[in-house]
Parts: structure tokens; C-alpha cells; sequence
């Protein structure tokens, strides 16, 4: 067998906002479906298939806690099978309409009963287990509610950390070695905290390290590895202005039939009005899916080759998207992302994990990576800039509550575990960035706010001694703090 041109890692990143609110799930509930019906029933539909056929190191995937709490929750299962059913009702209704689309809609519906029936009703951690078992996966841990990791104390840092790690572990059988950072986000002395935590390797964005990704860097004087995006790789399909997705074949998220919710028209164009777009067909999407597979084993392949040959050594690209990329918002993505991982080892490229590019020993010299993130200027503008001011006070503020409210002792306190709770949901790098990109604004306010609200409450009623008040406060929020009930304030306390 010859020697491969170089090795690719795909990485997948699946996070939503988190959707709990007042105790009740049921806030925002929509898109929690949608992205669990279009993107990661299939996706890990086909890290299966190809697992069933023994291939193994397929992707690393990284599921946030607060998204691997929801996949779990025994609501929320119940409540995506009712969507699917909904999903089916409506291709039905459909049929007089728009026949050919509610045909295509109903088999698709159908399918993912099957899928839902099959393989999740015990929710998402038993198969993520068995296919981690089985070596198709390496799965990513990460803070526990998603927080801009460069913007918390060391201390809360910490504990957001470690309560994101254990939560992985509880669902999965072990404490993940490598994590997807919160949008990427880094600032220097981080690497010492992700030591200290049994982290061993996380992702940066390609800039982070002047665009030299084609190694694993040690992170200063630690052996903590950056993994850096290849950003001349994962723009080919998905940037802020262009890439596969947007071609004239593939099905327009934007465009619906707004009696059924369904979406029946193809890109056509970009200039081209919603009205004026073309039916959707899947045989010409089918065919644009191999073209752009093709291109994009292309691509890898000669970007591995460009890299070899300058360096003199096996090179590694790693290619980064959000989850939800594959399916939601790229309605073809998943069938891509078969035919690439089907298609590079038949091109002489080394498909593997993050784990296995290590042990391949695809490492190079240490770095000092500086400030940055994967968001716009890949700098902290969207999690720092003036549009969000009042959130970075919040967030300060919340932090110097929380640990002043710490009290470790010999047992734990459940009043205690629900005021950090609260803080760390307040402290979700969601909501500066919904403010920032004007995408539901005010309820990212409300959201941060009325957690904030929460732990400055519950602090007061404790330093009073008040703890039936407190007791009679937390009762009444229904439970938020049962999401993680492996949590222990104890551990956040300041060092």
C-alpha cells in the first residue's frame, strides 16, 4: 500500500443556544428539532453506515453539554417524535399542492421515524457511546454552557470547565482528552487551566497560528496540543461568502411553503427573489453533491501535496464546521459528507481524528498562540465590542457573585449549586453574539439578564441566612439546576 499525501481531519462542532427557560424546556424547541431531524439523525446516520463497514477514525465531534442535556432529555425525546410525526402530517397536507415535494418530504419524514425509533429513543449518549466504542468516533468535551472561555476568571473557568468534562463523562464512559474551545476562543495562559484539567489537545482558528496549520502545535511550555483550522480547506465549503451550499442546485433554506412549512425551491441564484426560484430537484442536487465532493477531494489533495513538498514531511489539514451545517442548513450536506469520506481514501489521503493525527505524531515546534476566536476579525470584537457592553459588565459582575456566594464544606449545598448553575448559564457566550449579529437581540437580553437576576437573588437570601426564601425561589424556577445534577459548587471557590 503506498503512503498517503497527507491527513485529513474533519471536525464537527454541535452546539445550539441553550433552550431552557423559567424550568421548561420547551422555549425554542423548534430549532432544537429541526437541527435534530436534518442534521444529526443523519449525520451520525452515516458515521454508522460507514462504521458498519469497519472504517474507523471517521470524525471528531464535539456536542456542547448543554445541547448533550437536551438530546438526552426524556421531554425532549418525546417531543421530537411528536415533530417527526408533524414533519410526515405536513407532506401530507401538503400533497394536493405540491405532489412531487410532499412524495420527497413524506420518504425523508419516514425515514428519520425509523432513524429516531431505531437507534435514539434512548436518547443521543448510547449511540455516541457505541460508536466512540467502536473507533468511528473521537468525541470532544467542553465548558458547560458554552461560555467565551478568555472573558471568565481562572477560577470560574475552571469549574466550568470541569462540570462540562464530567457531564461528558457521565453520558460517554470517559473524560474527554480534547475539547472544542467556545468559539474557538483563546487567550495566553489558557493552555496551563486545560492542563491542569486532563486537556490535551483543542482548536483554534487558522489565524491564531499566522495560517501554519499543518501541524499540532504545543501550546508554550505545556504538551497541550492547538489544532489550527485550515481555512484555505473549510472556506472551500462553507465562508462567509461563498461555498458549496450556495450553489444554484441545492435546496434554499430561505424559500418556504408557508402552509407547510416546507421548503420546495433550489438556489437558482443568488440575486434571484423567492418567488422566482425553481422547484426543487433532487436529481440535480444529487449531481451537484458528487461534482462538489469531487472538487473538494481535490482540494485536500493538493493542499497535502503543497504542504509536503515544502516542508519535506507528512502535512495535516483539519476542516472545522458547525453540525448543523450538514443537513439544516445545508439540506445535501450529509450525502457530501458521505461521498468525502468515502472518497479521499481512494485519493491517497489519511482520513482520521484528532487522536489519530497525534499518533501518527504530526506535531511540530511549540507556539504562543495570541488573543483570538473564530468570529468575525477572528479577534474578541463580537463577544467584547460596545454593541455589548452591558453584557461584559453582566458577566463580571455575575462572576464576583458567584464566588463570593462559594462556601466549600464537607457536603454539598443544592442552593449553592443552583446559584452557579445560573451563573453559568448567564455567562453563555450565546447571548453577546446574538446581540452582536442582531439575531433575537432582546431575547439574548432576557435570557443573560434574567439569569444574572437569579444569582444575584438567590446570593442575597443566602448571605441573610434566609434559606427557606432561598429553598421557596429555587422550587419555583422548576428544576433548571436538574440539567447537571452531577454539579458541585464546592468546586468553584476562589484560589
Amino acid at each position: 500500500m503506498t503512503e498517503p499525501v497527507g491527513t485529513f481531519c474533519l471536525v464537527l462542532h454541535s452546539h445550539l443556544p441553550w433552550l431552557a427557560h423559567h424550568g421548561r424546556w420547551p422555549v425554542g424547541e423548534e430549532w432544537l428539532y429541526q437541527s435534530w431531524a436534518h442534521a444529526y439523525l443523519p449525520v451520525l446516520d452515516v458515521v454508522a453506515r460507514l462504521s458498519a463497514e469497519g472504517r474507523r477514525d471517521l470524525l471528531t465531534l464535539g456536542v456542547t453539554p448543554v445541547l448533550a442535556a437536551q438530546l438526552d432529555d426524556p421531554h425532549c425525546l418525546r417531543g421530537m417524535h411528536d415533530w417527526l410525526g408533524g414533519w410526515q402530517l405536513r407532506a401530507h397536507e401538503a400533497a394536493a399542492r405540491l405532489p412531487a415535494l410532499a412524495a420527497y418530504e413524506h420518504r425523508a419524514a419516514a425515514t428519520a421515524l425509523v432513524r429516531f425509533e431505531r437507534h435514539w429513543r434512548h436518547g443521543a449518549s448510547p449511540l455516541l457511546r457505541r460508536l466512540t466504542d467502536a473507533g468511528a468516533l473521537e468525541m470532544l468535551g467542553g465548558p458547560a454552557t458554552h461560555p467565551f472561555g478568555p472573558l471568565l476568571t481562572p477560577e470560574v473557568r475552571a469549574f466550568a470547565l470541569d462540570t462540562g468534562l464530567t457531564d461528558a463523562a457521565i453520558r460517554l464512559g470517559a473524560r474527554p482528552a480534547g475539547i472544542w474551545a467556545p468559539e474557538c476562543a483563546y487567550a495566553p495562559g489558557m493552555e496551563a487551566g486545560y492542563a491542569a484539567a486532563g486537556v490535551r489537545r483543542f482548536l483554534v482558528d487558522g489565524p491564531a497560528l499566522r495560517g501554519d496549520t499543518a501541524l499540532a502545535r504545543p501550546v508554550g511550555d505545556t504538551d497541550v496540543l492547538a489544532f489550527g483550522r485550515d481555512l484555505d480547506v473549510t472556506y472551500r465549503v462553507w465562508s462567509p461568502r461563498s461555498g458549496y451550499p450556495g450553489g444554484r442546485d441545492y435546496r434554499d433554506f430561505h424559500t418556504y411553503d408557508h402552509p407547510s412549512g416546507l421548503k420546495p425551491a433550489r438556489v437558482t441564484g443568488r440575486r434571484v427573489a423567492p418567488e422566482d426560484k425553481r422547484p426543487y430537484d433532487p436529481e440535480r442536487a444529487a449531481a451537484a453533491v458528487a461534482r462538489d465532493a469531487a472538487d473538494f477531494v481535490a482540494v485536500v489533495r493538493d493542499r497535502l501535496a503543497a504542504l509536503r513538498e515544502r516542508s519535506g514531511r507528512p502535512a495535516l489539514t483539519v476542516a472545522a464546521f458547525d453540525t448543523e451545517l450538514f443537513g439544516h442548513w445545508w439540506h445535501e450536506g450529509p450525502a457530501w459528507l458521505e461521498a468525502v469520506l468515502r472518497t479521499l481514501p481512494e485519493a491517497g489521503v489519511r482520513v482520521t481524528t484528532l487522536r489519530g493525527a497525534v499518533e501518527a505524531g504530526l506535531v511540530g515546534a511549540p507556539v504562543a498562540p495570541p488573543p483570538s476566536s473564530w468570529g468575525s476579525g477572528k479577534d474578541w470584537r463580537v463577544w467584547t465590542g460596545p454593541q455589548v457592553a452591558d453584557l461584559v459588565a453582566l458577566h463580571e459582575r455575575v462572576q464576583r457573585c458567584a464566588l463570593g456566594a462559594s462556601a466549600p464544606g464537607p457536603t454539598r449545598d443544592p442552593l449553592r449549586d443552583a446559584l452557579a448553575t445560573e451563573a453559568l448559564l448567564a455567562l453563555s457566550s450565546d447571548w453577546a453574539f446574538m446581540v452582536t449579529k442582531d439575531s433575537a437581540a432582546g431575547y439574548a437580553r432576557e435570557r443573560a439578564f434574567g439569569h444574572a437576576a437569579r444569582v444575584e437573588e438567590l446570593a442575597r437570601l443566602l448571605a441573610a441566612g434566609r434559606r427557606r426564601a432561598a429553598a421557596h425561589r429555587v422550587a419555583g424556577w422548576n428544576g433548571d439546576d436538574a440539567v447537571f445534577g452531577h454539579l458541585d459548587a464546592r468546586l468553584l471557590a476562589p484560589r
